[in-house]
């Protein structure tokens, strides 16, 4: 694989400023850092919790973190709810497998001194610092027994996880072995860790790809957790975490599903927690899905704007270019050329501080517009584990150093 990278790119790091520390001149301070995020959409009907619901119950979800540290605070979010939603109790612990956590590491969350709190509509809300010793890439379970909800629901439909949904307060559970599942996220939507400013964080800004669609569920073995792995392995880059914003059927410009990333950019790049790294690698709904001649360069006017909005908070920003769908309900010949003209200029603007080509590392060297068929999951479009697993081995990552 090759990667371009600026000439200033090295001495650009080292004037590099987390959004959320002091600055690097002075000695380490302690702030917020990002461990682990899920991009949050109004929930799809079909994607909606299952009986018995969220009002009056308890809904035990399980996340991978990629930091460790020994405190922290989690998000709880209600952006896209209609009506408040009201948190009656909400418990952290060690998840030890299924629903099941370790009752020596339960812990409640508290808001403002109070067990419980009402978020308002269009709000997120963070919990109280918490006490609480993280091992980096470990399973933690955040249990909420809920009042109130709202019938839109904030959440996370692509979570490749299993919750857990019990009747009543089951918040303090050991197991819940009589709990209806569903494989996905609701109203988390975020865990920050207190560290000292040499940590940080790289966002992976993308669609379903990013998501992790053809991962395993409950596996953790999208391109983002492998690339959270081989960050955690390397001494020189075990201070750096992965916060996961892809969305499936994603957009940037118009169309997919949840906010495009356009309108959620701010806030899922730029208003998290420690970021100094941003991967985009989003585009190809736009393409797959638009008749307009003009998709490729609305796709770059974007890209651009990502790539000032970054800069000016001190972010550097990679591109990657937009992978392969021969073969694919993609495919089609203008489909094809609107993503050699895009590529083309993620290669060759010199706009993006480096370019990690992943289509470079997953395409068919005998047939370059289809995925390698041992990364393809059969649809043609979206990347099996082994596929995830190439795109993680694929990244330099002196990027971070």
């Amino acid at each position: 694989m090759r990667i371009l990278k600026k000439s200033s790119l090295a001495g650009f790091v080292l004037l590099i400023l987390s959004l959320s520390c002091a600055s690097h001149m002075a000695a380490a301070e302690d702030c917020w850092i990002g461990t682990w995020v899920s991009a949050q959409q109004l929930t799809e009907p079909r994607n909606l919790p299952p009986a018995p619901g969220l009002s009056n119950n308890t809904l035990r979800q399980v996340i991978r973190v990629t930091l460790g540290g020994s405190q922290l605070r989690v998000q709880l979010s209600n952006a896209y709810g209609s009506s408040p939603v009201t948190i009656n109790a909400a418990h952290l612990a060690v998840s030890t497998g299924g629903s099941a956590i370790d009752p020596a590491t339960d812990r409640a969350l508290t808001f403002g001194g109070a067990s419980s709190i009402t978020i308002q509509a269009g709000q997120a809300v963070y919990s109280d610092t918490l006490n609480f010793d993280v091992i980096p890439l470990s399973n933690l379970a955040v249990s909420i027994y809920f009042g109130q909800t709202s019938a839109d629901v904030t959440g996370h439909p692509g979570s490749r996880t299993t919750s857990y949904i019990q009747s009543g307060n089951a918040v303090t559970a050991t197991d819940m072995a009589s709990a209806v599942k569903t494989d996905h996220w609701y109203i988390l939507s975020g865990i920050d860790l207190w560290l000292d400013d040499s940590y940080a964080c790289v966002v992976t800004l993308g669609d379903s790809i990013t998501d992790g669609r053809g991962s395993t569920t409950n596996g953790n073995n999208r391109w983002p957790d492998n690339l959270a792995r081989r960050l955690q392995a390397d001494p020189n880059t075990a201070k750096i975490g992965v916060l996961n914003q892809g969305i499936g059927g994603n957009a940037v410009v118009s169309g997919g599903l949840g906010p495009t990333a356009l309108k959620r950019f701010d806030h899922d790049v730029l208003g998290q927690n420690g970021v100094r790294w941003v991967i985009i690698l989003e585009g190809v709904n736009d393409i797959g899905g638009s008749r307009s001649p003009k998709v490729a360069t609305d796709l770059i006017a974007v890209y651009e704007q990502f790539i000032e909005k970054a800069h000016a908070k001190d972010i550097l920003v990679y591109g990657v270019p937009i992978l392969p769908f021969g073969g694919s309900f993609y495919d089609s010949k203008n489909h094809e050329a609107a993503r050699q003209e895009v590529n083309k200029w993620i290669r060759t603007s010199d706009k993006f501080d480096a370019v990690i080509d992943l289509d470079a590392a997953v395409r068919d060297p005998e047939n370059p517009n289809r995925l390698l068929l041992e990364y393809d999951t059969g649809d043609h479009l979206h990347l099996n584990v082994a596929g995830y697993q190439k795109m993680a081995e694929a990244i330099d990552l002196d990027l971070f150093k």
